[in-house]
């Protein structure tokens, strides 16, 4: 362990006014450079929701250096005013703040698109005025481009990009006008896939430009599991296989796939939702200490966290393993009648490690679910029983846990045991809860903004490296492959907490799931 640093005792100081101070040092230091920023698809749906009320809403909080431009690349011919009045409604909708008029029309000033084929020369021949335009105003050369596409479409774009001298192979630097491209995931559908599709993007760009997005490392709520961790003395000495029974990582959604038919017949929720966000945010809450916050440090712990994890065999697949399906899911448009795509999926995986041999990770993830609910749960060990038979027997000596709430009412809460009021000892299970909304009175930042920042910056620690994504594939692929070989997927009422089986997974252990069930607002 390392060695701790006496605390230093700040003077006394209203808590708002720390907090202030403190974030406005970090905005100063870390407003990024004036950027160029091209979204190709940008009337798809993910711009409309999340792109363009993320830059908006980080233009309200004073985040984005002058002159920043946002350049739209789609089919059709917009103007730019065109292209502003297209995306209005939706910013009003999803901001986090109002949208009032003088800053939405700051807004639609720093707006520009350029209409045409992603296979058409001419539009990048477009595009490079456009950045030429945007580098004599003050932009410096520096460019973010983000691919809002489908993934087949990638080696196509970063073809043309390269072949018209807008992208360029070369070491991020600081000081350095920087060329960076964001890629939405699913990245590759398989082990195959992923390593192709990183060995084409590597053709074009070094690792230090390649910035694979997972909005759920950009939540505050996911990147406090470091803070948590390493900021406080309390917790890292029992965050181990001596203290700690088992962890649960839960994403639960409540809706179906909402007309996402095709989409989800090619993905399946192994895709969408295990093999990336469940395993990284299962790396953060495993990692060993790192040298520094730096990406690269960081990194190197969550790469060495699934180097860790052991690798699932046929037998290991066929017992810790299930896949459920919500009854009515094949009556969705676009989903085959005989679909054996799972829709609900929670497995068993180990960690080979000092730190974590024995303790299982028990991961599960569905739609058409009790709630939308996504946590992390550590549960620690029972207490030896001497004091408390009676009440163990009675089930109301319960052990500790540990919730880390990502969403919805973001926040952290305890149960461990106390005393009942009265005479006698009788103890009882209590909760102390601590809600972000409450705990610093502003709001959470959605996280596009916090990436798309990072991105400008030229900080990939929220990032997924090349490494991390190749080992996740390789988890996950015997998965794939004996569940898309051979049928079995057990149908869940929608509105339950999914198939018997995953309770039956758990109960096997001697273990079961945390209720489905959101706290009160």
């Amino acid at each position: 362990m390392s060695r701790q640093r006496p605390p230093t005792q700040p003077p006394p100081m209203e808590h708002s006014s720390v907090v202030a101070e403190i974030l406005s040092d970090q905005t100063k230091r870390r407003r990024p450079e004036p950027t160029a920023i091209v979204i190709f698809g940008a009337t798809g749906d993910l711009t409309k929701r999340k792109l363009a009320p993320a830059l908006f809403n980080v233009m309200l909080d004073r985040a984005l250096t002058e002159p920043t431009q946002i350049i739209g690349v789609s089919r059709g011919d917009l103007g730019v005013q065109q292209f502003a009045a297209l995306l209005e409604p939706s910013v009003k909708e999803h901001s986090r703040q109002k949208v009032e008029i003088a800053a939405w029309d700051k807004f639609a000033g720093m707006l520009d698109f350029v209409g045409g084929e992603f296979a058409d020369d001419a539009t990048y021949e477009k595009l490079k005025a456009r950045l030429e335009v945007a580098k004599s105003k003050g932009t410096k050369g520096n460019r973010v481009f983000y691919l809002s596409t489908p993934p087949a479409v990638f080696p196509l774009i970063l073809e043309k990009l390269h072949k018209h001298g807008l992208i360029e192979r070369q070491q991020q630097r600081a000081g350095v006008p920087g060329c960076r491209v964001i890629v939405e995931k699913p990245f590759g559908r398989d082990l195959a896939s992923a390593r192709a599709l990183n060995e084409m993007i590597g053709q074009y760009l070094t690792e230090s430009q390649i910035y694979r997005i997972d909005h759920y490392l950009g939540k505050e709520t996911v990147q406090n599991i470091l803070v948590l961790r390493f900021g406080n003395s309390i917790f890292e000495p029992i965050w181990n296989r001596n203290h700690v029974d088992f962890v649960e990582i839960t994403a639960a959604e409540a809706i179906g796939i909402e007309g996402r038919g095709n989409f989800y017949e090619q993905t399946g929720v192994v895709r969408d939702i295990i093999q990336n966000h469940l395993l990284q945010v299962m790396s953060l809450v495993t990692m060993e200490v790192p040298a520094s916050f730096s990406a690269d440090d960081i990194r190197d712990e969550k790469s060495q966290v699934l180097r860790s994890v052991r690798n699932l065999t046929l037998s290991a697949v066929a017992n810790d393993c299930v896949r459920g399906q919500y009854r009515g899911y094949r009556e969705e448009p676009g989903v085959a009648a005989d679909s054996q795509t799972p829709t609900y999926a929670a497995m068993k995986l180990v960690i080979d490690s000092w730190r974590w041999q024995g303790v299982p990770f028990y991961l599960r993830a569905g739609k058409g679910l009790a709630e939308r609910l996504t946590e992390v749960s550590i549960h620690f060990k029972s207490v030896p029983l001497v004091l408390f038979k009676e009440e163990a027997a009675s089930s109301m000596l319960q052990p500790a846990v540990l919730t880390l709430r990502i969403q919805p009412h973001e926040g952290i809460s305890l149960r461990f045991v106390a005393k009942v009021p009265g005479e006698n000892i009788n103890v009882g299970n209590v909760h102390m809860t601590m809600s972000y909304a409450d705990a610093f009175k502003r709001p959470i930042s959605e996280a596009y903004e916090r990436l798309l920042l990072d991105c400008m910056r030229g900080d990939a620690t929220l990032f997924n490296r090349r490494d991390s994504v190749d080992r996740a594939w390789e988890l996950i692929q015997p998965v794939l492959q004996v569940w898309e070989a051979t049928p079995g997927v057990e149908i869940y009422e929608q509105g339950s907490a999914g198939p018997a089986s995953a309770d039956a997974l758990l109960r096997r252990d001697g273990r079961e799931w945390r209720l489905l069930t959101a706290p009160a607002k």
